[in-house]
């Protein structure tokens, strides 16, 4: 990627911010819009998860990362605390690596 594009993508970037700042100062957004907007971070965080997770480089790599992504996933839904979470998913990982 040249300097080039990495300006022009920055300076896009800078001005749907601007306008975003001036049209919703005009008129304040809707709930329904708010509703969705408020649903953006959660479904981004978990789209960085499951690429991190599966993914290196271009290939689809399923192994032991996937299996303690999927044992923190259960632990949290078990509304166990944060760092129980991490240590199980740690576990998991480790243990599966280890066979």
């Amino acid at each position: 990627m040249s300097w080039w594009t990495l300006a022009i993508l920055a300076g896009g970037a800078y001005a749907f911010k601007a306008v975003g700042l001036f049209a919703f100062d005009a008129r304040p957004p809707s709930a329904r819009l708010l509703a969705g907007l408020r649903l953006l971070p959660p479904a981004l965080l978990g789209a960085l998860i499951v690429v991190q997770t599966v993914a290196v480089g271009e290939a689809l790599v399923i192994d032991a990362r996937l299996a303690g992504v999927a044992a923190g996933g259960f632990a949290a839904w078990r509304k166990a605390p944060f760092i129980v979470v991490l240590v199980v998913a740690a576990a998991v990982t480790a243990a599966l690596r280890a066979l």
